[in-house]
């Protein structure tokens, strides 16, 4: 599992992740938590997929179920900044060319989990393979992001249904 050392991360500059296996990382993910925005604002049952398609591009799934109960979807693609340097740093856009940062920086041993974060710490989402995560797992997630300087007051946990 990659973490840093001792110090705050700043998620913008710093490698977060040691390794990263992008095809370990491909399939179904549920959101279990997420610091609000405007783009999931008022969405429930919130998941995103990730495939690798013919081209070796990476095509991004989210879905998520509005408060009147029907089902928005968006379709983007996800690239890695600098898969050498930088494992767990990639972009995605869903909105024509333009980018934005999606850093992994924590990863379950066996991807059972996943810690994303934006360019800065307005950005955070947990996502787990499960709709439910225990709290013996989510507990130790939550330690690291406070001793690297998250804000867990504006944490959103989110109703898988």
């Amino acid at each position: 599992m990659g973490l840093f050392s001792g110090k705050t991360p700043n998620v913008k500059t710093e490698c977060s992740l040691k390794r990263f296996d992008l095809k370990r990382y491909m399939g179904h993910w549920y959101e279990i938590a997420r610091f609000d925005n405007w783009f999931e604002r008022g969405l429930a049952q919130t998941t995103a997929t990730y495939t690798i398609q013919p081209d070796g591009k990476i095509k991004v799934v989210n879905t998520g179920r509005t408060e009147g109960g029907k089902w928005k979807h968006s379709t983007g693609k996800a690239r890695f900044v600098d898969p050498m340097g930088c494992p767990g740093e990639l972009e995605v856009s869903f909105f024509g060319p333009f980018y934005s940062t999606y850093n992994v920086i924590d990863l379950g041993k066996e991807y059972e989990y996943a810690v994303v974060a934006g360019k800065n710490k307005k950005y955070l989402w947990i996502l787990s393979r499960d709709a439910k995560m225990s709290r013996e797992k989510l507990t130790p997630i939550l330690h690291k992001l406070r001793e690297w300087g998250y804000d867990l007051t504006k944490l959103k946990f989110v109703d898988q249904g």
